[in-house]
């Protein structure tokens, strides 16, 4: 017996099973913000059932006037309630009530009961970007909770990001597409850690949604070809656009201003040259003689040749790395 036979199907004249209305819910959107399709179906069912009285989304259904029974009805129950073209909302908890389901899925494959008819009705949902505020809120725990975490403080972390960066690197080199997914997630994190330590800051704390907004701030305001009235239709355009908002913004007496000197010797001085070409600057390299000098010089003609030095010596150090290892297998 299947559910299209004469059991299973009401006579004419006779309403027919009903509806179960499976509403999900976002926790990363704020309870009460509800999609329209949503508040219809509330308005209009004949009872809604919520299985969590503590869930964040009752006080504003009974704030709209909408009567909401706490119960965790058996699938049988359920289809009972329907019986009579009734429609029932389940406003779902956050497992999405698994049990409730399989047990309509049950109850329909033995083909002896007329079933409702289901829809699952997401009711708020997660935007581009939500998973950010889980991070937020599991590192605002752990700042809290954790013995070791809760110690932390910026300078105590600064390896560990000049850590993740390299390995980020390594990853994107590597073209490992999973490294690459976890090593970014490592590197979020730093950022995350670091804006959450930055709250407890007695004098001048600030927030990651402040970072965040100063970042959004930069991006808008550097590319005036996608937010403004200007134009680009080449990388060249869009780096003169960012070079000239940037010279504004920093208002800087050199151009070696903002370049940081802990970075790598070779990165350091491809990034010199590039300030200095960038600037039209024509100044010969300093005439004295040495291994730091020789590398200086081949770092300039690299990044005069677009060529990264840094990334073209890691390049060479692990061929020399796999020339070390068959060596030794061999």
């Amino acid at each position: 017996m299947n559910a299209n036979s004469p059991e299973a199907t009401p006579r004419p004249g006779q309403a027919g099973p009903g509806r179960i209305v499976l509403l999900t819910t976002s926790h990363r959107v704020a309870p009460g913000l509800l999609s329209w399709p949503a508040w219809q179906a509330l308005h209009a069912a004949d009872q809604v059932l919520c299985a969590d009285g503590a869930h964040p989304q009752l006080p504003y259904l009974r704030e709209a006037g909408i009567t909401v029974g706490e119960a965790s009805p058996t699938a049988e129950e359920l289809v009972e309630a329907c019986a009579g073209g009734r429609t029932v909302v389940v406003v779902a908890t956050g497992e999405g009530e698994p049990a409730l389901t399989d047990g309509l899925a049950r109850l329909a494959g033995t083909g002896r009961v007329a079933m409702p008819e289901l829809e699952l009705l997401p009711a708020s949902y997660d935007l581009p970007g939500a998973r950010l505020l889980d991070l937020v809120q599991v590192m605002d725990r752990i700042r809290a909770e954790c013995p070791w975490s809760s110690q932390q403080t910026h300078k105590g972390l600064a390896k560990y990001g000049i850590e993740e960066a390299y390995e980020l690197v390594e990853a994107i080199e590597e073209g490992d597409r999973d490294e690459l997914r976890e090593e970014l997630g490592d590197v979020l994190l730093q950022v995350v850690f670091h804006a959450r330590i930055a709250e407890d800051d007695p004098d001048s704390p600030f927030s990651v949604d402040d970072v965040a907004a100063g970042i959004v701030a930069k991006l808008i305001h550097r590319h005036p070809h996608v937010f403004g009235d200007e134009t680009a239709t080449t990388p060249e355009e869009v780096k003169a656009h960012w070079l000239r908002t940037k010279a504004v913004e920093k208002q800087r007496s050199s151009i070696t201003e903002g370049i940081p000197l802990g970075q790598p010797g070779l990165a350091l001085a491809a990034k010199l040259a590039s300030r200095a070409r960038t600037a039209g600057l024509d100044i010969p390299l300093p005439p004295a003689e040495g291994i730091g000098y020789d590398l200086l010089a081949l770092a300039v003609r690299a990044e005069s040749e677009g060529v990264d030095p840094e990334a073209a010596l890691r390049a060479a150090a692990r061929a020399y790395r796999d020339a070390i290892r068959e060596t030794e297998q061999g």
